[in-house]
């Protein structure tokens, strides 16, 4: 497959702006939490190399899924856009989260602004809520079908899903204290509450018996699809080479997207799970039921 996706060129198959787009929020994050970062929080402490490993390892993730030729085959097999999502929504956003540092969280959520918005997000109703009922939506076929049409429509509900994302996670693992309202049990609830929420929309996928989405399908759609990451001048060059996804797999749409509902799913277990296991433990760890002293720089204050 990789030979035949060749045709369509080094920048439909490494993104070379968005390649520069991850390399500067690489750069950023190491200024703003290196060497600038008293200028932005006053006495903010360096970050960790635990932390730095979980952004960096957060951003070569989300290239990988959203730039390299991962990306193309997400236009070309529902299995590769499943995989994506579940990297890109459920991994990253953990990632990212546990790499920021919380200093920097307090700097840009706790504004006047954004404070009351993300207390409200962030209640676990409406959190869990509004993620899983956003991801259901779009893979409703008509609009997954509309998502593909456009890079402007593809880009905004990309943003949207990926914002509600990290919220749905910050009642879980948020670094603040002021979002992190529940007790163990509660997260444990949470957390399934999430899998058997988000478990429809793999349903729909996995036990459909005709392919649902047209932009998987010889035509069109497939081609406007393409689109969105192929140069126009080089999908124009091919529209009568190519006939559709098909030419690059050896599976029928629909065995396909069986395979991506199942790939989603699984992939979902396995990272609810490893957060699962993270909340039990820090349940039952005989540290965590220790009175916890104040932290240094209270204790400090408070003297």
């Amino acid at each position: 497959m990789w030979l035949e996706l060749q045709i369509f060129g080094f920048r439909a198959l490494w993104s070379p702006y968005f390649f520069l787009f991850v390399i500067g929020l690489g750069i950023l994050y190491f200024l703003v939490t290196g060497p600038l970062r008293h200028k932005f929080y006053a006495g903010a402490e360096s970050v960790s190399v635990k932390q730095q490993v979980f952004f960096y390892t957060g951003l070569v993730l989300l290239y990988a899924v959203k730039g390299s030729p991962v990306d193309l085959l997400t236009h070309i097999m529902l299995t590769a856009h499943m995989m994506q999502m579940a990297i890109y929504l459920i991994v990253f956003p953990i990632l990212i989260i546990k790499g920021i540092p919380t200093w920097l969280w307090e700097k840009v959520l706790l504004k006047p602004l954004i404070r009351p918005v993300m207390r409200l997000l962030t209640l676990p109703l409406i959190s869990i809520l509004l993620f899983n009922t956003l991801f259901s939506l779009y893979h409703i076929p008509a609009v997954f079908n509309f998502a593909k049409s456009s890079l402007v429509a593809h880009t905004s509900i990309s943003i949207i899903l990926l914002v509600a994302a990290f919220i749905v996670w910050f009642p879980v693992i948020s670094p603040l204290k002021e979002f992190d309202r529940m007790k163990p049990l509660g997260k444990i609830f949470y957390i399934f509450g999430n899998s058997v929420l988000i478990t429809p929309a793999c349903v729909l996928i996995i036990f459909s018996n005709v392919p649902l989405y047209e932009a998987y399908s010889a035509g069109g759609a497939w081609l406007q699809a393409m689109s969105l990451c192929v140069p126009a001048d080089i999908l124009n060059g091919l529209a009568f080479e190519i006939s559709g996804p098909e030419m690059f797999s050896t599976m029928s749409a629909l065995e396909d997207q069986q395979l991506g509902g199942i790939i989603m799913k699984i992939m979902q277990e396995i990272t609810y799970g490893v957060i699962l296991a993270r909340v039990f433990y820090g349940w039952f760890n005989p540290e965590s039921h220790k009175i916890d002293p104040l932290p240094v720089a209270n204790a400090t204050e408070s003297h």
